[in-house]
């Protein structure tokens, strides 16, 4: 009877196991859920949104409407990534921003954290509908906080007009971007360096190495 009760007990004890792993593996899955994000500043870009985010993937390009490209500092303090500026929306009737829409797995925490500052206060998560085509797409995006106005550093702009003609935005929002003034901010800037690396190393031929 002693080594049957064991039994039962070491049974039992296995069954409670396998519906606690089995418990934890569904936590997990909801942690990968699939969302979709608007971008508008320099995660247009799909090396630099790659960079903290490796599970985004592009969806469409997309329009949000009844808003305007801006861009500042939180509390006026100039970002020290980028030495300048960095984009946001203003609502502004009439107005529209072109971005793109990415689909990211797993990597919501990475994107609220270590790029738009949520935690800190810095940006809100916003969730708008945009215009993509023939329809229109419920997607998270970002608007700064105490936001005063300053001008973007070149190299921010520039990975936004990068990622403007990759994704193919429209000729005329591309002219738009390139016509922004910059602070003409000209020494190093390390995200631009990550950036860069990527991109050549995906330039880069098999045959090279």
């Amino acid at each position: 009877m002693a080594l049957g009760k064991r039994y039962i007990f070491h049974s039992m004890l296995m069954t409670g196991l396998i519906l606690l792993l089995m418990l934890e593996a569904l936590g997990t899955m909801d942690h990968k859920t699939t969302f979709l994000y608007f971008a508008y500043g320099s995660n247009l870009l799909k090396e630099r949104l790659q960079l903290n985010n490796p599970s985004a993937s592009i969806q469409c390009v997309a329009k949000l409407q009844d808003y305007k490209l801006a861009f500042g500092n939180h509390k006026g303090r100039a970002s020290r990534r980028w030495h300048g500026g960095v984009a946001t929306i203003e609502p502004s009737p009439g107005d529209e921003v072109w971005g793109v829409v990415w689909m990211n797995m797993t990597d919501l925490e990475s994107l609220d954290s270590r790029q738009e500052g949520v935690k800190l206060g810095i940006y809100s998560p916003i969730v708008e509908s945009v215009w993509a085509s023939d329809q229109y797409l419920s997607c998270r995006t970002y608007i700064m906080n105490n936001c005063t106005h300053a001008l973007p550093s070149p190299q921010y702009l520039k990975v936004m007009m990068m990622g403007a003609e990759q994704n193919e935005l429209p000729k005329d929002y591309q002219e738009k971007l390139k016509a922004i003034e910059t602070n003409k901010y000209d020494s190093s800037v390390s995200v631009m360096e990550k950036i860069e690396k990527s991109l050549k190393k995906k330039r880069k031929k098999p045959t090279d190495a």
